[in-house]
């Protein structure tokens, strides 16, 4: 353990000081456990990338595995916050952002009201709707390949829906991700302005995960430690995109909306 850490956190106020050596001893027992958390986030962080979508819904998953449901979803928020500003800022220059605008009305009052009702609100039954719709999604899809294109206002609905379901269970980016088809975005459009969505809810989501006590010191160690793992992703993935063209990247994310539905009919 480093003498300089151990001198900081001894000088630290009383009740601060038991907190850091506490978690600092939770940790120093978790470090093959961070090694496996860092390298999926950045398997995971990169699958974002490519497809705009799933990643999150894995990450939960394996977060829920490693840390405990009460860990995984508030550091799963802080895990999405530098995973989707990477990926928006890595593709800035393609992000719809009159589509932006529309989706953060319905996002940010619903996000806000998911997160404060999180420690209330039973999330299997939400998780497996969610499931079915996507899967009567990808089926309509399959039987309307060219849909017609929704108008900007309708993101302020796909917005809600998809605020709410990220802040009670995780991850909820597979819902708005037909929508994101249907108009038209693919490659760096896509990725970009569903990364940039998605940062306005998960930033929503750490204001009321806040204002509710889900953030705590251990969860911010975890935050902070898996962020190279992730940029890494982000970056990586960001190349990778380059070199797809728009009918694969297409069904690359159709394939993972399947895997997330599954997943999420599953319970997991």
């Amino acid at each position: 353990m480093c003498p300089t850490f151990v001198l900081f956190v001894q000088h630290l106020p009383s009740g601060i000081a038991r907190q850091s050596a506490s978690a600092l001893e939770l940790s120093t027992g978790y470090i093959p456990t961070l090694l496996t958390a860092s390298a999926l986030a950045f398997a995971l962080a990169w699958l974002s990338s490519v497809g705009g979508m799933g990643g999150g819904v894995l990450m939960l998953l394996a977060f829920t595995a490693l840390f405990g449901p009460q860990v995984a979803v508030p550091t799963l928020t802080l895990t999405q916050l530098v995973s989707n500003g990477g990926r928006a800022w890595y593709n800035r220059r393609d992000v719809r952002w009159r589509v932006i605008k529309w989706h953060a009305l319905g996002a940010i009052p619903f996000a806000l009201a998911g997160g404060l009702l999180l420690p209330y609100v039973p999330g299997e039954p939400l998780k497996r709707a969610l499931g079915a719709f996507l899967i009567a999604v990808a089926l309509w899809r399959r039987l309307r390949p060219t849909p017609g294109a929704p108008a900007d206002k309708t993101f302020a609905a796909v917005g809600a829906g998809a605020g709410l379901g990220s802040a009670l269970f995780g991850a909820a980016g597979p819902l708005a991700a037909p929508f994101f088809l249907a108009k038209g975005l693919t490659g760096a459009a896509y990725v970009g302005t569903e990364a940039a969505a998605s940062l306005i809810i998960h930033l929503t989501k750490t204001i009321a995960y806040g204002a509710g006590s889900l953030f705590s010191l251990h969860v911010l160690q975890l935050g902070v430690a898996l962020t190279p793992a992730i940029v890494a992703g982000a970056w990586l993935g960001k190349r990778t995109v380059m070199r797809m063209n728009s009918q694969i990247f297409v069904l690359v994310v159709e394939a993972g909306m399947l895997v997330a539905a599954t997943l999420l009919l599953a319970g997991v």
